[in-house]
């Protein structure tokens, strides 16, 4: 997957349309059936995307200004939000979805390219990361609906991309080897002995069960025993 941010705005753009999509296939009331969150109804999730895209904006402009703008203006402001949106109708939370990506599309258009290298202190990084975040944000939490889309549907770029910052954030935690298909060197958490468990399938599968999006029926463990419960993801 390609790290430039315009670029990847074009599968942001697409991700997000295909959640509207899956939005507009559901019938009025829905927003209050339960999603695969715990404690979280269909509508939660819609409007925790919506507000997680104006938070996105809000990043970018400060990457293009120098203006501090944080992704919430104060620390319980994410929590308000989501509580103030999750019950409204339907139609109105497909409209919020349209027009919060609208708002950050027109931010990713208007920065400058030395904006990109803006180091943003709220997240540690350059604003070059942005757009994957928001795809991240658009993929997994559309598998999180439980409407049909999973994590089949995401491309391999992405499950690659999603299962190596997975690996990168975990940090010296449950110690695994990681050998999805296609790759050829294994990927490793912790510090691995010879008595480390080898987790090995496709890599969409291995990066679902890594983000706590699959059950991991479809992995193989190595030697045999029952698959240990992955280190905690965000």
């Amino acid at each position: 997957m390609t790290i430039d941010p315009l670029v990847l705005m074009t599968d942001v753009d697409q991700a997000t349309e295909r959640l509207i999509r899956t939005a507009e296939g559901l019938e009025p009331g829905a927003e209050s059936a339960p999603s695969r969150l715990p404690g979280w109804t269909t509508g939660h999730v819609l409007t925790h995307v919506a507000r997680n895209a104006d938070a996105y904006t809000n990043l970018l402009t400060w990457a293009r200004t120098g203006v501090e703008t944080p992704p919430y203006a104060t620390p319980t402001a994410r929590a308000e939000g989501i509580e103030a949106g999750y019950r409204r109708p339907l139609d109105e939370q497909i409209a919020d979805l349209r027009e919060s990506h609208e708002r950050f599309a027109d931010a990713a258009a208007a920065m400058p390219a030395e904006a990109w290298t803006f180091h943003l202190a709220a997240t540690g990084q350059s604003a070059a990361v942005v757009p994957w975040a928001r795809l991240r944000e658009v993929e997994v939490h559309h598998v999180d609906l439980g409407l049909g889309y999973t994590p089949e549907d995401w491309s391999d770029a992405f499950a690659l991309r999603l299962l190596r910052e997975i690996v990168t954030g975990a940090g010296d935690t449950l110690p695994l080897v990681l050998r999805p298909h296609g790759l050829d060197h294994p990927l490793t958490i912790g510090t691995v002995t010879d008595a480390t468990p080898s987790i090995g399938g496709p890599t969409r599968s291995i990066a679902a069960w890594l983000a706590g999006r699959a059950d991991g029926s479809d992995l193989t463990i190595s030697p045999d025993g029952e698959l240990p419960t992955p280190p905690k993801w965000k």
